[in-house]
């Protein structure tokens, strides 16, 4: 399972494909101890008792590790925090698998939950195990789509089109009914989110962010004219979805559920959107991978509204509050590597794009026009 973590925490991420086998070694020192991770799926009827354990290092994240699992036939990936665990971590840790093991048996892609653990002593840290799944992650090919999708355009576009669809998808579930019953809180969802995010930034704020206030005034004055509460993956993109091999494009999953919450399933549109580029702009250079040959954001809207029943005329203020919320999550990880609290240094790269998010909230904010 090519496992890569959200852009929004995890990347830019460090895969093995970038580690000899003595950097891999030491990077999984104090991050499994293969005995205990084994006495413990045993007990919890986990696949391959009995089995010896072989781990393998996928990628070291900024709030989440990855690791294979081998027990005989038997392949599995696990999910952990870093060794230096994020306030709050071990508690999202565990919200990832409640929301993982709702989907269970859905038509919705993603990892089967297996079983998760909340007694640190075991790994040091909560961790949980899913399914493997066979496919591609966009994020272990840089900017190059692999092939038929490097020059197949129409099959390209089936890339954007089963990306909104995994979230449309999402939106249908009835989430009471599958147990997540407490899970966020969705009532004033959108009444709380400009002062929600001010809060967090200000448990770390060590610079000006131009452009955040503005937008963060716009948000409070400004709200959907309809809501209807569902599962909101909170971090969903390219770098957060897993393809099955071959044409024509297929989602096998949907990965890195850390910021899930039960809300406005159309955020997790917004957020897709938010920096998708106009049909006259450079569509090879202006994100993490190349969109020439995908759908233009009217086309993806249409497609979402069509598969889940959700309009997307107001789809402005999505993006408004997804670069708003992108541009305060990205500098909690910046100010973690500034302040040298942070395992992945590669994090730093996080400031710019920070600045680029606030300051494109506020620029959208000023042409939107109240409702």
């Amino acid at each position: 399972m090519h496992d890569v973590g959200a852009a929004g925490n995890d990347a830019p991420e460090m895969c093995m494909s970038e580690l000899t086998a003595a950097a891999a070694e030491a990077d999984m020192e104090g991050l499994i101890d293969a005995a205990r991770l084994s006495e413990w799926m045993d007990r919890n009827g986990l696949p391959g008792p009995g089995e010896p354990l072989e781990a393998r290092l996928i990628s070291l994240g900024a709030s989440n590790v990855i690791v294979d699992i081998q027990r005989g036939e038997h392949r599995m990936v696990l999910r952990r925090p870093p060794r230096k665990v994020p306030p709050g971590r071990n508690e999202s840790m565990l919200r990832e698998y409640r929301v993982l093991e709702a989907l269970n048996g859905t038509d919705v892609p993603h990892p089967e939950a297996l079983g998760a653990c909340d007694d640190e002593s075991v790994m040091g840290s909560t961790f949980y195990v899913m399914g493997h799944v066979d496919g591609w992650s966009p994020m272990s090919y840089g900017r190059v789509w692999p092939a038929p999708f490097d020059s197949d355009m129409e099959a390209r576009g089936g890339l954007a089109t089963q990306l909104v669809d995994g979230i449309a998808r999402l939106s249908r579930i009835d989430w009471r009914a599958r147990g997540l019953e407490g899970f966020g809180h969705p009532e004033g969802f959108h009444e709380r989110q400009a002062d929600r995010w001010l809060k967090h930034l200000s448990g770390f704020k060590f610079r000006e962010l131009p452009g955040i206030d503005e937008a963060a005034g716009w948000l409070r004055t400004h709200k959907p004219s309809r809501y209807v509460p569902g599962i909101l993956h909170g971090d969903y993109q390219f770098a957060n979805v897993m393809y099955r091999d071959g044409a024509p494009a297929q989602l096998a999953a949907i990965v890195d559920w850390e910021m899930a919450t039960v809300g406005d399933p159309l955020l997790d549109l917004g957020w897709v959107l938010m920096q998708w580029p106009n049909e006259d702009e450079d569509r090879s250079s202006s994100g993490y991978v190349d969109y020439r040959g995908m759908p233009s954001r009217q086309e993806m809207a249409a497609y979402y509204t069509e598969v889940s029943g959700r309009p997307t005329d107001e789809l402005d203020y999505y993006i408004i509050l997804a670069r708003y919320k992108i541009a305060i999550v990205l500098e909690g990880g910046y100010a973690r590597v500034v302040k040298g609290d942070a395992d992945n240094p590669k994090m730093r790269a996080f400031g710019d794009i920070v600045l680029d998010m606030a300051r494109k909230a506020a620029e959208l904010a000023r042409t939107t026009p109240l409702r």
